[in-house]
């Protein structure tokens, strides 16, 4: 059954999606605010002021205040980067903040209240407090490492191999722990703290808006004009500002379902390069751990290529089959395996892994195992019903209609991949593994965290960091 979506602009030409569900009296709010226009040098930071503007104090509040109305009033405001492939083109994205927050029907003024301030008068003048806040932020990005080594390596290894590599390691990977640790560090922090007005000059106005909620029909027409005040009530940039990468690419969403007026659909603005080359790339960073977490990352098709299919099977086959028998079982790791993301990489990974070279072998065994099909049809079957569990998995009144607001991926994409995934056959794994998979075919990105390696060390194909 397709999500009724209803899209609708508001007087201020930002689109809204609202999405009528059983939610139970709770309303649920995003938006998506894009990173067109943001200066180069301020990128690296987004990250930071994402995780320090609810925080800080708002309008009338001081931050402890605004943290005890967004308790009373709300389940807490969240903010984040949003980075996007796009489903059909691998070297397209979209770049953005997202906010998101819930809160019960009747405290919505008070929700939308304090998105309005966090938008139009957020505080920065205390340096103390934004000190102690970095501090933390790095303290838990340091720490996570261990438990999500396996992340930073794929988003390492991944780096040069679509457009928006880099900026996913910018934003998530290694390069942000190692600015977070730098800042934390700093003496004096006013030099960044002065980044912070300057970055939310660009991010928060309705220039470059979007919105969703969730709430029951019975609550829409009241979260409609909540809404509607919100986007009136803050700010437009005074002047057109200009986009900082070239190339901008606006494509509608697909959604046959959203029942809109003529030409409200959500149209996103995806960044192109046409000078982008895909290369490879091999890094080690070299981490005071006794395992390892190993990446490797393969460039193949986008989420709307029947090859796709293929590949999300093949993945589910050789984590099952192979991977897991040879990383774990033969290799002492704690875990291992093969996923494909959204973006189109496959990706090959390891977990406090005490090898690292034979971890390397076995992805590229793998690869060879799966092209010669050494899988019964039982196999297949029983990943195509693991994969569907995973496709079709329920999704909560709170979530419905996300894809489409998020990704642009409509009810009818994700049919199609479902009719894609049930045509895969024995030939067409074979296929994709020969296509992509063996060594030389794909450009592929590898990466280690861990110890120090006598290989990659006398290797100069290794960048060692």
């Amino acid at each position: 059954p397709f999500t009724e979506l209803e899209m609708a602009h508001t007087a201020e030409d930002v689109p809204v999606q609202y999405c009528a569900q059983p939610t139970n009296g709770i309303v649920y709010f995003r938006a998506i605010s894009s990173l067109n226009t943001l200066p180069e040098e301020l990128r690296p930071y987004v990250p930071l002021f994402c995780g320090v503007i609810t925080k800080m104090g708002c309008g009338a509040f001081n931050y402890r205040e605004q943290a005890l109305e967004i308790d009373l009033k709300t389940g807490g405001l969240s903010v984040s980067p949003h980075i996007n492939v796009d489903d059909s083109h691998l070297d397209m994205y979209e770049q953005g903040v997202i906010f998101s927050s819930l809160c019960l029907d009747r405290n919505l003024p008070d929700m939308m209240h304090l998105w309005t301030e966090i938008f139009n008068n957020p505080h920065f003048e205390d340096e103390e407090h934004f000190k102690v806040l970095v501090k933390m932020t790095a303290q838990e990005l340091s720490n996570g490492i261990p438990d999500s080594g396996h992340n930073y390596a794929l988003i390492r290894a991944s780096k040069t191999l679509t457009l928006a590599g880099e900026l996913q390691e910018m934003f998530h990977g290694m390069e942000q722990v190692k600015l977070m640790k730098r800042i934390a560090e700093m003496a004096d922090i006013k030099s960044v703290l002065r980044k912070l007005p300057r970055i939310k000059k660009y991010l928060l106005n309705s220039d470059n808006l979007r919105c969703a909620v969730n709430a029951t029909p019975q609550q829409m027409p009241v979260v409609t004009r909540a809404v509607e005040n919100f986007v009136l009530g803050i700010a437009r940039s005074k002047k057109e500002r200009k986009t900082v990468r070239p190339r901008i690419i606006e494509k509608p969403s697909d959604s046959k379902s959203a029942s809109s007026e003529a030409g409200s659909q959500i149209t996103r603005k995806l960044i192109t390069d046409p000078t982008f080359q895909p290369c490879q790339m091999k890094t080690h960073f070299l981490l005071s751990f006794p395992v390892n977490y190993v990446g490797a990352c393969v460039r193949t098709v986008p989420f709307t290529a029947p090859d796709y299919a293929s590949l999300r099977l093949l993945a589910r086959l050789m984590t099952a089959k192979f991977l897991h028998t040879e990383i774990r079982e033969k290799g002492g790791a704690y875990g291992g395996g093969a996923h494909i993301s959204h973006n189109g990489i496959f990706n090959f990974y390891s977990y406090r892994d005490p090898n690292s070279m034979n971890t390397l072998a076995a992805f590229e065994k793998a690869a060879e195992w799966a092209k010669t099909g050494t899988f019964t049809q039982q196999n297949i079957d029983e990943a195509k019903l693991a994969v569907f569990a995973s496709v079709d998995a329920p999704i909560a009144p709170s979530d419905k209609g996300m894809n489409n607001f998020l990704y642009g991926i409509s009810d009818e994409m994700k049919q199609r991949h479902r009719e894609h995934i049930f045509a895969v056959s024995r030939e067409s794994l074979i296929d994709a593994a020969n296509k992509f998979l063996i060594a030389g075919k794909s450009t592929r990105g590898l990466a280690i965290l861990g110890p120090e390696n006598p290989e990659t060390a006398k290797d100069p194909s290794w960048v060692i960091r």
